[in-house]
């Protein structure tokens, strides 16, 4: 058996669990062991219920104290128990599992196992694992990998296919030699391969992790300087100069620029127009205008008579842009194209004749743009919105739409600027650090649960003075494994029955259809919905400066990186407005790393804040999210593995041939570390 043979030539997978495997993105051996878990199940000793601590997962030994109780509500089956011990109560609910009704007795004692939360008053686990306690006893300080999984493949069948692949982990060669694994304090890779699917304790999986990471990075680190390689010294075909009707339109613009935006205006152009073809990261907090840069950019770009294109990474924020940049070039005669995956094939036919003839000046659009059939005339500039939620490779696919393009990424993700450099290897670097005159500070607060009556009070103040307000869930709909997580669903329902009628309040989430999805925002934007309740769906782009409120349900489950892109949704018109975070956790630790997002709306202050709070050491923290998706790396808790992939390549070059498809940034198994 080889890395390279198909999953099929491993014992127990036939043709069929072939085929299923694949949805997951796995057909050969190495896809297979470089697929990781996404989190692991430890059994610890089991404690006495009176020193449960709520918000983990723990085992108490109690005995059943009542006959199970089985009811429905709203369309599940609840069954419910509560057990006892020298110390207290718990009570006990499982969904769906109507058969507990005869397998538990009173007087019968299990180890429970289970997440521990207070309902009114009570020490409650919801769809706890039980346990003779003998068994139990005999899976004490065992690390169990939980796999992410497909309809068809269990996590155990994934384990199953690990151990019987364990022969090609073991043949994995090496190509660090061992006085740079020594240097750097890193494992063998074979060895970090067997500790992420086998750890025997936590220093051994934290091992496999910082080897792992180390492993993405360097790998990212090469292909960034391949490609710098290649493109640094492409001769500019396409020169665009800073001439007087550039400089009229920044003059007519309805707001002065701030000296940040000038500054990284002026590195636009004199890349532009410099004998080498422009690759430029245009980095700002959210609400720097970043947007107007870009727009400044591409009407040069049409003035100097080629066509400019601009990408983002959804269809909301696509459809945004497009309406934006249609409104503001309408009176200079330059024609915006719209292109996206849910138009239907006649419209998109048109939008490629308009592109191929040169009847569109400028075209906005998602993945759509860098499609075969699309064809480009002279297509000289290039621009991706939200530049980490691209691939390498889908940027120089986009790149190679052109004769030797102009390249203008830009991206909100408040990367620290000795990380960015690191991660932005083939591009030069402009940095907004300024919010644009007549910004009002957000003024945040961070809460627990008790305070959302008296939130919804202040929302109702704020629609009354005629303003809009967001409120985010981290789910759609409801899940029995997590009842106490917000749903936009459910919580919409709840939220007219809180709020009283004369309020419209409506919901949106990324399983919508993109014409249901556009419809909502239309009408959000237009007034028509006052409150909209949706998941992260809205992070990216969305520009509503009537929306004065902003309010997180379990704030506690999202990056601080990620809170601050919600946050940055509001503040953007000249009204006060306001963030309310409210965590479905009280704890200390839970609470100090939220305050944070009161102490300041710098976003490279917060990402700053979080690194030192939460260490490079600290495998095990809260994962960002929004940044470069790496199957482990995460460039925050694993930075001294990113610098030392850097120093690395910077001593060593490119030691390692591609082994892992890092180049799309699509983690499909993100772990919970």
């Amino acid at each position: 058996m080889k890395a390279s043979d198909s999953i099929s030539c491993i014992k127990g997978i036939g043709e069929k669990t072939e085929k299923t495997f694949s949805k997951l993105g796995i057909s050969t051996v190495d896809e297979l062991i470089h697929y990781y878990p996404r989190t692991y199940i430890t059994y610890n000793e089991p404690s006495s219920i009176g020193e449960l601590v709520t918000g983990c997962r723990q085992a108490v030994y109690a005995t059943v104290n009542s006959r199970p109780e089985v009811k429905k509500v709203r369309g599940f089956t609840i069954t419910v128990l509560y057990a006892k011990d020298f110390s207290g109560t718990i009570k006990l609910t499982w969904f769906n599992c109507p058969f507990l009704r005869n397998f538990f007795h009173i007087g019968d004692s299990f180890v429970f196992v289970g997440d521990v939360n207070i309902k009114n008053g009570m020490l409650t686990m919801t769809q706890p694992e039980y346990y003779e306690k003998g068994k139990y006893s005999a899976m004490l300080d065992v690390w169990q990998p939980v796999y992410t999984c497909t309809s068809g493949i269990s996590s155990k069948t994934i384990l199953k296919a690990v151990k019987n692949a364990i022969p090609v982990i073991e043949a994995t060669s090496d190509y660090l030699n061992e006085d740079i694994l020594k240097e750097y304090d890193l494992c063998k890779e074979k060895d970090a391969l067997y500790g992420i699917h086998f750890p025997k304790n936590e220093y051994e999986l934290k091992r496999a992790i910082k080897r792992i990471a180390f492993d993405e990075f360097y790998d990212f680190i090469s292909n960034m300087n391949d490609l710098k390689k290649q493109r640094v010294y492409q001769e500019n075909e396409a020169k665009i100069c800073f001439d007087e009707r550039v400089t009229s339109f920044i003059e007519a613009l309805p707001y002065k620029l701030t000296n940040a935006q000038l500054e990284a205006v002026r590195d636009i152009m004199n890349d532009m127009s410099s004998d080498y073809v422009m690759n430029r990261l245009v980095q700002g907090d959210v609400g720097s205008g970043k947007t107007i840069v870009a727009a400044i950019a591409l009407y040069a770009c049409v003035c100097a008579g080629y066509q400019g294109a601009l990408m983002a990474p959804t269809e909301v924020l696509a459809l945004q842009h497009y309406k934006d940049l249609k409104d503001l070039f309408a009176p200079y005669g330059v024609r915006v194209a719209l292109l996206s995956g849910s138009m239907t094939a006649k419209e998109k036919r048109l939008v490629y004749d308009d592109i191929s003839n040169h009847k569109a000046d400028i075209i906005i659009g998602t993945h759509a743009l860098i499609q075969d059939k699309v064809s480009y005339d002279n297509l000289s500039l290039v621009v991706t919105d939200e530049q980490h939620r691209f691939g390498v490779r889908q940027r120089e696919r986009f790149s190679l739409k052109g004769i030797k393009p102009h390249v203008l990424v830009m991206s909100a993700t408040p990367i620290p600027r000795t990380l960015a450099i690191i991660m932005y290897g083939d591009l030069d670097i402009s940095i907004i650090n300024e919010l644009p005159q007549g910004r009002i500070p957000i003024k945040n607060c961070v809460v627990d649960g008790s305070y959302r009556p008296t939130a919804y009070k202040f929302i109702v103040s704020e629609v009354n003075k005629g303003h809009q307000v967001y409120i985010v869930c981290p789910m759609v709909s409801y899940s029995e494994a997590m009842d106490d997580v917000a749903n936009v669903v459910e919580y919409t329902e709840e939220l007219k029955t809180q709020i009283g009628k004369g309020i419209s309040i409506a919901y949106l989430h990324g399983k919508m259809a993109s014409e249901e999805k556009n419809s909502i925002l239309n009408d959000f934007y237009n007034g028509d919905i006052k409150i909209l309740v949706s998941t992260t769906v809205i992070e990216v782009g969305i520009n509503n400066p009537n929306a004065t409120v902003m309010m997180v349900e379990n704030a506690e489950r999202f990056g601080l990186a990620q809170l601050h892109q919600l946050r940055g949704r509001v503040g953007r018109g000249s009204n006060q407005s306001y963030c309310i975070f409210i965590s479905g956790k009280a704890d200390l630790d839970t609470m100090a790393r939220l305050e944070v997002l009161t102490n300041s709306n710098d976003g490279f202050y917060i990402a700053g804040e979080d690194l030192k709070m939460r260490g490079p050491g600290d495998f095990f923290g809260v994962r960002q999210s929004g940044e470069m998706n790496f199957k482990i790396g995460d460039i925050y808790n694993h930075s001294d593995m990113l610098a030392a992939a850097s120093d690395i390549y910077r001593k060593y070059g490119h030691l390692i041939d591609k082994k892992y498809d890092n180049n799309s940034f699509v983690s499909y198994n993100n772990p919970v570390l």
